[in-house]
């Protein structure tokens, strides 16, 4: 009798056949991983080192903080705003498709920079067009790394998010030769070029069709968040593909139901704080090394120092928490990532040589890293994977207001007081808030469930009397209940 060994990837074909396939956690999932991973690179890393044509701006220009500043707080907007077209695109055609158009408009938007002869020009193409490309291809390539993995999810968000930190490294060094040999034009020309990348990134996202399970919510069996009825697995009655893509492309409101549930509310608040500082030392970091005398080199190379950590951060707080003993506290380790990036902030402005200025770069790449890579994560673990791809087009909706005021608030500050330490503090003390927000309330809810446990402790247990029933009972009834038996 021949006995035919079937391996995962027949597995997952006849799976599928069956109406869908589980989380593959490998496989394919490697090359999502890897095509979310040059996303990044193409988008948070370019957006960092906008921040290094500042002072070309400002000098060709001739404009004070506040209004260059405007030019990163727009791409930044931008692409935290139409998240949740970028979530719709991807929902309703694929995130294929939402990652190529984006890619697509984000070239045009930098190739048409080259050409500005005004700021407001470059509004108009740096910071809407090209941040409205970058917004169709963050939120859905990160939404495909979370439908591939669930064991592995933290580890696997982790390598992908890192691409903002090596990004930032290589590109920060070439974008200031760039500048020097062929203008600021020449750059933003070359990196609307490498930006085109995007477009074989979204090649790379091939569409997954999950269970049922998957797709709709289910009582919760195992820490991955899914519970899989036997019945699926050995071909039970199941819903066809067509009708599963069906419903997957044609969402309802329903998928935002999330945004009614506490935990969600208090997570978007802290959002909005995270987003009112995070974006402040990546603007102000190299004009305030050249404001103490750090030379042009060393500034752009500061970025460079940011960047590297950053992958180290990613990748082994995604480590970390994927692990037994960690995956249950991964809000906790959020919350000190965020807050320690905070408290540096607080310090630079006692930094004011080059050398002082590395150790700030490591220690703010570093938690940088670790709390970019939980976001996502941390959102799953709320919401659920179902509604991943919504829930994380709001969670990035909700950095657009930030990303837009605090970059300009930040110059005004520095116009205002004549130097950086104002800006820097605003930046410490709203990441630290932020963090101290769900601290706060995982305080509470800590107290509110010790409450209740040692409420339900004083309740009497109901086996206890049992055995004393009768006692109970008024003395006429006992003499029923002895005259009952005998005249039967």
């Amino acid at each position: 009798m021949a006995i035919k060994v079937v391996g995962r990837t027949d597995y997952m074909a006849q799976e599928k056949k069956k109406g869908g396939v589980l989380p593959p956690d490998g496989g394919w999932g490697w090359m999502i991983v890897a095509g979310c991973f040059l996303v990044t690179v193409c988008t948070r890393a370019v957006t960092r080192c906008i921040s290094i044509f500042f002072v070309e701006f400002q000098m060709h220009f001739v404009k004070d903080y506040s209004g260059t500043a405007w030019i990163h707080s727009l791409v930044d907007c931008t692409t935290m705003l139409c998240a949740p077209l970028g979530s719709l695109i991807g929902n309703q055609l694929s995130c294929r498709v939402a990652v190529i158009l984006g890619g697509f408009l984000a070239s045009v938007g930098l190739v048409l920079s080259s050409f500005a002869t005004s700021l407001e020009y470059l509004y108009a193409t740096l910071g809407l067009l090209t941040g409205l490309g970058f917004a169709l291809c963050y939120t859905p390539a990160i939404a495909m790394v979370g439908i591939y993995f669930c064991e592995r999810k933290a580890l696997a968000y982790g390598i992908a998010m890192s691409g903002s930190g090596i990004g930032t490294f290589i590109l920060a060094p070439v974008v200031q030769l760039l500048i020097e040999h062929y203008s600021w034009r020449g750059a933003l020309l070359i990196l609307g070029g490498f930006v085109l990348n995007l477009c074989v990134c979204g090649a790379l996202l091939r569409p997954i069709i999950l269970k049922e399970e998957e797709a709709c919510p289910l009582p919760v069996d195992s820490e991955c968040g899914y519970s899989v009825k036997p019945s699926t697995l050995n071909g039970g009655p199941t819903r066809s593909a067509a009708s599963d893509a069906k419903q997957r492309c044609f969402q309802s409101l329903q998928e935002y139901h999330f945004l009614l549930m506490p935990d969600f509310l208090v997570l978007a608040g802290s959002f909005l704080l995270l987003a009112s500082g995070c974006s402040l030392p990546f603007v102000y970091l190299v004009p305030y090394a050249l404001d103490v005398g750090v030379g042009h080199q060393h500034a752009a190379f500061l970025m460079s120092i940011l960047g590297v950590i950053d992958i180290v951060g990613n990748i082994t707080f995604g480590w970390l928490t994927d692990r037994r003993c960690l995956k249950k506290y991964r809000n906790i380790c959020y919350m000190f990532a965020v807050g320690m990036e905070g408290l540096c902030c607080l310090f630079i402005p006692l930094l004011r040589t080059f050398v002082w200025l590395v150790p700030f770069s490591v220690l703010y790449g570093y938690f940088d890293g670790a709390y970019v890579a939980l976001i996502p994560v941390v959102t799953s673990d709320v919401v659920g994977r179902q509604y991943l791809s919504s829930a994380l087009g709001v969670v990035y909706f909700l950095h657009a207001l930030p990303y837009l005021v605090s970059p300009p608030i930040g110059g005004w500050l520095v116009d205002t007081t004549g130097t950086y330490t104002a800006t820097f503090f605003l930046s410490g003390f709203a990441l630290i808030s932020s963090s101290l927000l769900l601290f706060s309330v995982a305080i509470i809810r800590h107290c509110q469930r010790s409450q209740k446990k040692n409420s339900l402790s004083k309740i009497p247990k109901l086996v206890s009397c049992e055995g004393k029933q009768v006692d109970y009972y008024p003395p006429k009834s006992k003499d029923l209940m002895l005259i009952i038996p005998a005249t039967s």
